[in-house]
């Protein structure tokens, strides 16, 4: 396996910059692609039961999200060491450092899963969830964070094989869990073929079950040596010192995820509240959820691409070619704006049809022309933004995208959501607000990537 990890190596050090980044990037959007047509699933069948049954799961994925993303710190700090010792071709020392993440997370999932289920109700109460909405997200809620434990292993899979440049195992099993969700959704939320018929929870158990079997195959892939990471219960052994390390790189980007994540459960709340005061709170979140949706159908191509380009940044900076690492960045960052455009184009022309098709709402069809009027136009810059975000991650410079993250969101985006809201007295506000803190946040994410910056790596010199 070790000579696959090398070929793979060589192309990404050596090779031409964009039909690598391809080659890399178009397992990692078929993922995304499959992962987003089941939320468009689970939106379409929620939606036959109702906009508060529709709106439960997007009330409840920013809490999962938030104690998801504390963990997604300490993967973040994996994929950079295991990246960059490949790029230094210090293949033991990646299998040791996978290790080490791989128990580390482990051991950080079954906490999480036990205080999510015992606090969600008062979560849930803290982001002023309505009433209507309440019980439909709190039966949700739970049910997704008593299976964090195997979202967390599969998570870390993800991480690892990416890391040494394998984009197309992960997503094998993706897809598989996916297309299981997909196909169990239905018979849980409305009990069919004599499944008991358990609504909205039905949609969680889905998901639960299916991650679950995903994490199992990954890890039995990881123990059997089969992907060329190759998992013992040696290197699975606490390291003190290597824990050190990770907790260095993985502290702050678990502090920038985390405090993101914990922003968009304030941003939850302000829509709840703002949609309340100036029209209907439970018609401005669906209509939220929905949006959500859709631009992640869009972010499926432009994350995908800056997920590649991660693992290029990490190896290439791991074998100290940094201009190189730069060029990748900025063709990354040119194509995501590209496609981020031609999506934006789609989703403004054919806004009416596409939100019928989940729920034909007057009221959310209505709020919905304020969304493409104040807020589509600024999701080309995200683009730019999520690119920056992953070389500075990938690179292991994670207080940098700690940074970025935390004045996006908390310095831009909520303070401008909810002033505007309050000063224009519409939910026109909320959206523009969360439209320019994308444009403001590009700028200043461009500008702090051409200093240069983040140009060094985080691995020992001595092989």
């Amino acid at each position: 396996m070790k000579s696959k990890v090398e070929t793979m190596r060589d192309q990404i050090i050596s090779g031409p910059i964009v039909k690598t980044l391809i080659v890399l990037a178009y397992p990692l959007i078929i993922n995304r692609l499959v992962q987003v047509l089941y939320n468009l699933t689970d939106t379409f069948w929620l939606g036959k039961l109702g906009r508060e049954q529709l709106a439960a799961p997007g009330t409840a994925w920013p809490l999962v999200w938030f104690f998801m993303s504390l963990g997604m710190g300490f993967a973040t700090a994996g994929f950079a060491f295991v990246s960059q010792y490949v790029g230094a071709k210090q293949y033991e020392r990646a299998n040791r450092a996978a290790g080490a993440l791989y128990s580390l997370m482990m051991l950080f999932a079954v906490g999480v899963g036990l205080f999510g289920v015992v606090s969600a109700p008062y979560l849930l109460n803290f982001m002023n969830v309505s009433g209507n909405v309440y019980p439909y997200a709190l039966d949700y809620t739970r049910v997704i964070f008593a299976g964090i434990p195997f979202s967390f292993t599969l998570f870390a899979f993800n991480f690892l094989l990416r890391a040494i440049g394998d984009t197309k195992t992960p997503v094998k099993i993706n897809i598989a869990t996916v297309l299981l969700n997909l196909v169990l959704d239905p018979f849980f939320i409305f009990g069919w073929a004599g499944f008991p018929e358990l609504g909205v929870t039905g949609a969680a158990v889905a998901t639960m079950f299916s991650n679950s079997l995903g994490s199992i195959v990954g890890g039995y892939l990881l123990f059997r040596g089969r992907v060329g990471i190759h998992l013992t219960a040696e290197n699975l052994k606490p390291d003190l010192e290597f824990y050190k390390r990770i907790f260095r790189v993985g502290i702050p980007a678990s502090v920038g995820s985390s405090t993101t994540a914990l922003g968009f459960v304030i941003l939850t709340r302000i829509i709840f509240t703002l949609g309340g005061q100036f029209g209907n709170a439970d018609v401005a979140f669906a209509t939220y959820s929905i949006t959500n949706r859709l631009t992640n159908f869009m972010f499926a191509f432009s994350d995908g691409i800056s997920m590649a380009m991660g693992t290029m940044v990490g190896q290439t900076v791991g074998a100290k070619l940094y201009e190189r690492a730069k060029t990748i960045a900025e063709r990354t960052m040119l194509i995501n704006f590209t496609i981020l455009g031609a999506g934006t184009l789609f989703f403004i022309l054919f806004r009416v049809p596409i939100f019928k098709f989940f729920i034909n709402d007057p009221a959310i069809t209505a709020e919905s022309a304020k969304v493409v009027k104040y807020f589509a136009a600024s999701l080309p810059f995200f683009g730019i933004f999520s690119a920056v975000n992953n070389v500075f991650q990938s690179s292991g410079h994670t207080k940098k995208s700690m940074f970025l993250s935390i004045a996006r969101l908390w310095g831009i985006r909520l303070p401008l959501s909810y002033g505007l809201g309050i000063m224009v007295k519409d939910t026109a506000g909320l959206w523009l607000g969360m439209g320019l803190s994308n444009i403001i946040g590009a700028i200043v994410a461009l500008a702090w990537f051409l200093t240069g910056s983040w140009m060094s790596r985080i691995i020992e010199d001595n092989g």
